[in-house]
């Protein structure tokens, strides 16, 4: 999704650029074409390309927490620990003390 609303922010810069330059070229159906049009609607193309943009980019932070949280789960559960106190042995230290 984030390629695609780069390609549709670029397709807004050259859709303004072309329209501001020739509008004929866009407008062709028309007799005598204004440039107001070009303008509203490459904004509106840009405008759409950045919501999209903004929207991947936080789908993407938010994959990103969720596979370091799997990550730091699965690290913690691999390793198994036995403490000696739960088991009822007594340590080396503790023998010494008594």
């Amino acid at each position: 999704m984030m390629t695609w609303s780069i390609n549709l922010c670029v397709l807004a810069i050259g859709f303004l650029i072309a329209g501001l330059y020739k509008p004929q070229l866009l407008l062709f159906w028309m007799d005598k074409p204004k440039r107001m049009p070009i303008v509203l609607f490459s904004g509106f193309l840009f405008m759409v390309g950045s919501t999209m943009f903004g929207e991947a980019n936080r789908e993407k932070q938010k994959w990103l927490k969720e596979q370091s949280q799997q990550a730091t789960e699965t690290q913690s559960d691999t390793v198994p620990t036995v403490l000696p106190k739960m088991l009822g042995v007594k340590t080396e230290t503790e023998k010494v003390v008594e």
